[in-house]
C-alpha cells in the first residue's frame, strides 16, 4: 500500500501538466528581445529564420521563431478589439510573417503580457485573452510568451496570479490550435507551485543580464523562494541558484524557464559561455537563443551545437539536474556539484567554479549518486567528458574510461563548468532502479 501511495505521488504533476501534448521535453528556438530589443522588423524575424536554417540549427533542435515585443500597432482595431501589427514594421502583417516562417519547415512564436501594456509600452492582453488568442491562432501562431507588466497589481498571491494567467491558457486552448504557452511572470507568486497545469514554461525570475556574477540592485533577492521584486538585471550564475531548488517541480510540459540564452552576445568569455550553456541544458530549462544568429562566431556555434548537452537537455527522462552541494570558497565565489538521472539508467553529473581562481576537487562518487545509495555509490562507471570531442568521430562525449569511487584532481577553471554522462559499468548499479524510474 505504501509503495502504491508514493507511485501515485510521484506521477500525479505529470498527470496535472498543461494538457496540450507541446513540450514533452524543454523548447528551443531563438527569440529576438536578447540582442534587438525593440528593434525589429519582418526582415529581422525572416533572416534569422533562414539563419537556423542555413547553420544547420534546426537540426540541433531548435525550432520556434519567436518574435518578442514592439511587433504591435499604436493601437487595436477600433471595430473588432483585435490585435494589430505595427504597419511599417510588419508592412505584410504578421500572418504573411508566420506563413514564411512555416514554410522553411519551422514553427513561429509571438509575445503579449498578462498586463493593460507590454513591457515595451505596447496594448497588452489583459482583459483581452479571448478575442487575442483567437487572432494569434488565425496568424498561425504556434507559441505565445506570456509577460507581466503593468499587471494592475492581479498579483501577491498565488491564486490571483493564477486566476489571471489561466484565462490566456483557456483561451489559447478554446482555440483548438496547438500554442505552446510560456509563462513570463518572473516567479512571481511562485509560478513552479501554481503554473504546472496551465502553462508549458513559467519563468523563475527577473531578466537575464550578459554577465557572469556581477551583483545587480535591479536584481535584490538572494533566494527566489521569498523574492518581493524579481527585477531585472540578473547576472546568470544567480539565476543558476534561483533555480536550484525549483528543479522538483519541472517535468515533461512543464519547466522552470531560466530566460532566454545569451550566448554570443559579448558579455562573457567563452568558458563562461560554456557554464551558462551547460546548466541551462542540465536544469532543463528551455534553450531559446537570444544572439544574432545571422552574424555568429565559430566558439558559439561551438557551444550552441554541442549535441551531448542538447541530448541532456532533451533526454525523455525530463528529470533536471538538482545541486548535490555548494561549497563557498575564501577568495569569494563556490564551487557547486549538480547531478541529474538520464534514460536507460545512466546519469549526468557537473562540477562548476563560480570564483575567480582555478580549482583541484577530488570527485566523490559518494556525492554524486547520493541519491541513488551504496550500490551506486560504490559502483562502476564509464565516465564520458561531455565537452571534450572523440578524435575518432569528432563528436562530442570523449569516453575517459571507468572509474570507481570518484574522479580524483579534477581541475576546473574560473568560471568554468566541467559535464560528465556516467554509464554504470558494475552489475550492483545496472540492478538497482532509481525511484525517479518508478
Amino acid at each position: 500500500m505504501a509503495l502504491n501511495v508514493l507511485v501515485l505521488a510521484l506521477a500525479l504533476p505529470a498527470a496535472l501538466a498543461l494538457d496540450n501534448g507541446l513540450a514533452r521535453t524543454p523548447q528551443m528556438g531563438w527569440n529576438t528581445w536578447n540582442h534587438f530589443g525593440c528593434g525589429i522588423s519582418q526582415d529581422t524575424i525572416l533572416s534569422a529564420a533562414k539563419a537556423l536554417i542555413s547553420n544547420n540549427l534546426t537540426s540541433y533542435g531548435y525550432e520556434y521563431v519567436i518574435v518578442d515585443d514592439c511587433w504591435h500597432a499604436p493601437a487595436r482595431d477600433p471595430d473588432t478589439g483585435a490585435p494589430v501589427a505595427d504597419p511599417e514594421k510588419f508592412p505584410n502583417g504578421i500572418k504573411a510573417v508566420a506563413d514564411q516562417v512555416h514554410d522553411m519547415g519551422l514553427k513561429f512564436g509571438i509575445y503579449s503580457s498578462a498586463g493593460t501594456y507590454t513591457c515595451g509600452g505596447r496594448f497588452g492582453s489583459l482583459d483581452h485573452e479571448e478575442i487575442d488568442a483567437k487572432t494569434y491562432a488565425s496568424w498561425g501562431v504556434d507559441y505565445l510568451k506570456y509577460d507581466n507588466c503593468f499587471n494592475e497589481g492581479r498579483a501577491g498571491t498565488p491564486k490571483i496570479s493564477y486566476d489571471r494567467y489561466a484565462n490566456m491558457s483557456r483561451a489559447l486552448n478554446a482555440t483548438g490550435r496547438p500554442i505552446l504557452y510560456s509563462m513570463c511572470n518572473w516567479g512571481e507568486d511562485g509560478p513552479w507551485n501554481f503554473a504546472v497545469d496551465i502553462a508549458n514554461s513559467w519563468r523563475i525570475s527577473g531578466d537575464i543580464h550578459d554577465d557572469f556574477d556581477r551583483f545587480d540592485d535591479r536584481c535584490p533577492c538572494t533566494s527566489i523562494l521569498d523574492c518581493k521584486l524579481p527585477g531585472f538585471h540578473c547576472a546568470m550564475s544567480r539565476i543558476i541558484d534561483f533555480a536550484a531548488p525549483v528543479g522538483q517541480k519541472a517535468g515533461p510540459g512543464r519547466w522552470n524557464d531560466l530566460d532566454m540564452l545569451e550566448v554570443g552576445n559579448g558579455g562573457m568569455n567563452f568558458d563562461e559561455y560554456v557554464t551558462h550553456f551547460s546548466m541551462w541544458a542540465l536544469v532543463k530549462s528551455p534553450l531559446i537563443l537570444g544572439n544574432d544568429v545571422t552574424d555568429m562566431s565559430n566558439e558559439t556555434l561551438t557551444i550552441i551545437t554541442n549535441d551531448a548537452l542538447i541530448a541532456v537537455n532533451q533526454d525523455p527522462n525530463g528529470s533536471p539536474a538538482s545541486r548535490i552541494w555548494k561549497h563557498r570558497l575564501p577568495e569569494g565565489g563556490d564551487l557547486q556539484l549538480w547531478q541529474g538521472s538520464l534514460v536507460n539508467n545512466e546519469f549526468v553529473f557537473a562540477l562548476m567554479n563560480t570564483s575567480p581562481n582555478p580549482q583541484t576537487v577530488n570527485v566523490s562518487f559518494t556525492d554524486v549518486f547520493v541519491d541513488q545509495g551504496p550500490s551506486y555509490q560504490s559502483g562502476t562507471f564509464t565516465l564520458y567528458d561531455l565537452w571534450q570531442k572523440d578524435p575518432s568521430t569528432g563528436k562530442w562525449g570523449l569516453n575517459l574510461g571507468e572509474f570507481s569511487g570518484g574522479m580524483p584532481a579534477v581541475q576546473v577553471g574560473t568560471h568554468q563548468t566541467k559535464v560528465w554522462k556516467a554509464v554504470p559499468v558494475s552489475t550492483g548499479a545496472n540492478r538497482r532502479r532509481d525511484w525517479r524510474d518508478l
